[in-house]
Order: C-alpha cells, then sequence, then structure tokens
C-alpha cells in the first residue's frame, strides 16, 4: 500500500440485522436492516451513499443493481466480490482506495449471508460454482474424496501436529477463548459456556477437527459505510481511520486455510517458513509496529486458522502458536484479544464482516463489557496473507 493512502479513508457508519438461523427475512431484507442501521449510526442520508463494494448473493443470485434499485440508491462505483470471507479485505480496500481517489463520496460495504437457506445448495446437485472445474468454492476437490469445506484445514492441521507434537486438547483453546468473547456479547448466536472438556466431547467432523472447530452456520447481514478522512471529521461518529493495508496471496505455494508450508500442495515441504517481508508490509504500510496492535481479528472458519494466522505475522514463531493460546492469551483480558465479538465460531457466520464492525466499536470506545483497554490500533488479517489495520 503507498504511504500516501495512509489514513486516508475512514469508516464512519456500521449497522447490522440480527443473527441466528433460519431468520425468516430475505437476503435483501436483512441487508436493508443493516443499512439504515448503518447510516443513522453515522448520520447520513441515503443519497449520500454513491458507491457499493457489495459481497453478497451467491448462490442465491442478488447482484450490485438489485442493491442499489431495492436500498433507492444512485450509484456512480462499484465493486462486487463473490461471497468468501477471502473478499473481506478486498471490499474494504477497495472502498477505501475509491473514495481516496475521488471515484465516490460514500461507499457502503455491503455484507449478506443467508446459510440456513443455501443449506440444500452448498455441496449439493444445483452447487454450479462449488464444483467448477478441479476443485470447489473452499478447495474441495471432489476427485480425490476432499468434499468437505473443512477438509483442506484438516489436513493442514494433521500436518501442523506432526511437525510440533500439538494435540486437539491444545486446539480447543482456540474455540473456547472464542466463546468467552460471545459470551460478553449479547447478538452472539453461541453463548452457552465452553470447556476443553465440551470440545473434546463433541463430535469429530473431519479429523482433527471437532464439531467446536468449524464454524456456525447462520443468517445475518453487515453494512460498513467508508469515506474520506476529511469529511468523516464532519460526520456523528468519530471516525476510525484505515491506516495501512495489504494484498492477498496467491501463487503454487499458497492455499486457501493454510499458510505456506502446510497446504495441501505442500504436505511433503519443508517446515513452514518464518513470515516473509511481504506479510509484514501492513506494518509499515501503517506506520503502526507489530507490537503496538492491542487486539487480532481473522476469519476463523475453522480453529486452526487462527494459529496459522498467528504464526503468518509474526506474532508467534512457527509451531509456537498453539502454546501461545494457552492460559488465555486471546480470551478477555488475555496478551492479545482476538475476534472479541466471538467471530465465526461463536458470534455469527457473517464472512468476517461482523468482526470489522466489532473492531469499530471497540476503536470507538463502544463495546461494552468486552472492551479492550484504550483501543487505538487493530489488526484484521486473514490465513492467505491480506490485512488492514485500523485506528482511532
Amino acid at each position: 500500500m503507498s504511504q500516501a493512502l495512509r489514513d486516508r479513508a475512514a469508516i464512519v457508519g456500521i449497522g447490522a440485522s440480527s443473527f441466528g438461523r433460519h431468520l425468516p427475512e430475505s437476503q435483501l431484507a436483512l441487508a436493508a436492516t443493516a443499512f439504515r442501521a448503518a447510516l443513522d449510526d453515522a448520520g447520513l442520508e441515503r443519497g449520500d451513499v454513491d458507491g457499493l463494494s457489495i459481497h453478497i448473493g451467491w448462490p442465491l443470485g442478488v447482484d450490485y443493481d438489485q442493491v442499489a434499485q431495492a436500498f433507492g440508491l444512485e450509484i456512480g462505483f462499484v465493486n462486487q466480490a463473490w461471497t468468501h470471507g477471502r473478499f473481506v479485505t478486498g471490499s474494504l480496500q477497495t472502498a477505501a482506495m475509491a473514495v481516496a481517489c475521488g471515484m465516490a463520496r460514500v461507499v457502503a460495504c455491503v455484507n449478506v449471508l443467508s446459510f440456513t437457506r443455501e443449506r440444500d445448495i452448498l455441496g449439493g446437485p444445483h452447487d454450479f460454482e462449488g464444483y467448477r472445474e478441479t476443485g470447489g468454492t473452499h478447495a474441495e476437490t471432489p476427485h480425490y474424496g476432499l468434499t468437505a469445506p473443512a477438509g483442506g484445514a484438516a489436513l493442514a492441521m494433521q500436518r501442523y501436529m506432526a511437525l510440533y507434537g500439538t494435540s486437539s486438547a491444545e486446539l480447543a483453546a482456540v474455540p473456547v477463548s472464542l466463546r468467552a468473547h460471545a459470551r460478553l456479547n449479547p447478538h452472539a448466536v453461541m453463548r452457552a459456556p465452553m470447556s476443553v472438556a465440551d470440545h473434546q466431547a463433541s463430535r469429530m467432523v473431519v479429523d482433527p477437527l471437532r464439531l467446536f472447530d468449524c464454524c456456525i452456520v447462520s443468517d445475518g447481514a453487515a453494512v460498513v459505510l467508508v469515506t474520506t478522512a476529511e469529511r468523516a471529521r464532519d460526520l456523528r461518529q468519530r471516525p476510525v481511520l484505515v491506516a495501512g493495508m495489504q494484498g492477498m496471496a496467491a501463487g503454487r505455494n499458497e492455499f486457501i486455510f493454510a499458510p505456506p508450508g502446510l497446504g495441501i500442495n505442500q504436505q511433503g515441504a519443508a517446515r513452514p517458513p518464518a513470515p516473509a517481508a511481504r506479510d509484514l508490509a501492513v506494518y509499515r504500510a501503517a506506520d503502526i509496529p507489530r507490537d503496538a496492535i492491542q487486539g487480532l481479528y481473522t476469519y476463523d472458519a475453522f480453529s486452526p486458522l487462527v494459529l496459522f494466522v498467528l504464526e503468518r505475522f509474526g506474532f508467534c514463531a512457527p509451531g509456537e502458536a498453539a502454546a501461545f493460546v494457552q492460559e488465555g492469551s486471546i480470551s478477555p483480558g488475555g496478551a492479545l484479544p482476538l475476534n472479541t465479538s466471538g467471530g465465526l465460531l461463536s458470534e455469527a457466520h457473517v464472512a468476517g464482516w461482523n468482526s470489522l464492525c466489532e473492531m469499530v466499536r471497540q476503536l470507538r470506545n463502544d463495546a461494552g463489557p468486552r472492551q479492550i483497554a484504550d483501543a487505538r490500533a487493530l489488526q484484521w488479517a486473514t490465513v492467505w496473507g491480506d490485512s488492514v489495520i485500523l485506528r482511532n
């Protein structure tokens, strides 16, 4: 990211629908609820919004033009990504660049998921996108029998366990910690207490991943409004600045659910390397060192992804993340609170946008009992190498 973009864009409004299972509202209705809430949060009118960066639709077919028409918008800038946590960062980055470059005044980042409407489609005979070419939407390879989204993460975790001696009980610290955060969040879907024993007693999904290592299947919407830092100063909320960004990595050494050295294409490779220079570019872009990050947020579709992100971005050395997450390090009050609203594992699966909204609440000091003390710099980072640092 060019330093010329540092602090040029700001998040000025956030909104969400209710989260849950089998919600009666359509995708557009859920999105409209979140959009209205975001406008009210920012003190804006819908006529102020002239850009869309949407993360919505597949496989239910809601596109940007339907969103603009349904919301009564006149749009001059559009970015549309396929619904997946891989595109959270890109959607937000595109919105930030659009306002910084003068292509839009206010961009609404819109994400909706209706997983419980989609369950009969995903992986079934009508899942055309899921079986495109040689694999599926989560790197499934049906011709090898790998048909579950959890499969690739499970294989990567098997290799991690073989290399470093990590146990399933140690991995349990991830979902247990995120459940502790969710118990402080009245909007979280999963708020019942969870212990390591509960985790170990849950059924196996794909070895070594148990039920509580896998994200929630839920419905919900989230909207984030982005404008210039200059305009943000005149709006209702304290602006949250986009301090630094770096893009997603791709190539033969990359895999959707593992860092280099642990993916399904590198099962016979040497041990995973230390973080590459490109994985640390976000700190230079933001002019904020890693040790100044007070909370970490990530796409936690499966528990191992948390360990992998901690190591990819250098919070832990290779093989040391499992030990780090013991004893509450990522729990409320820990050394590095992670996904403080409960994340995909306990709050809801809104493709990670629920965690972006939580970052904004934290930086506004609006997170209530789960507030990180004096939060000033928070990081969104994923296992595939993309990242955004937000600051107040």
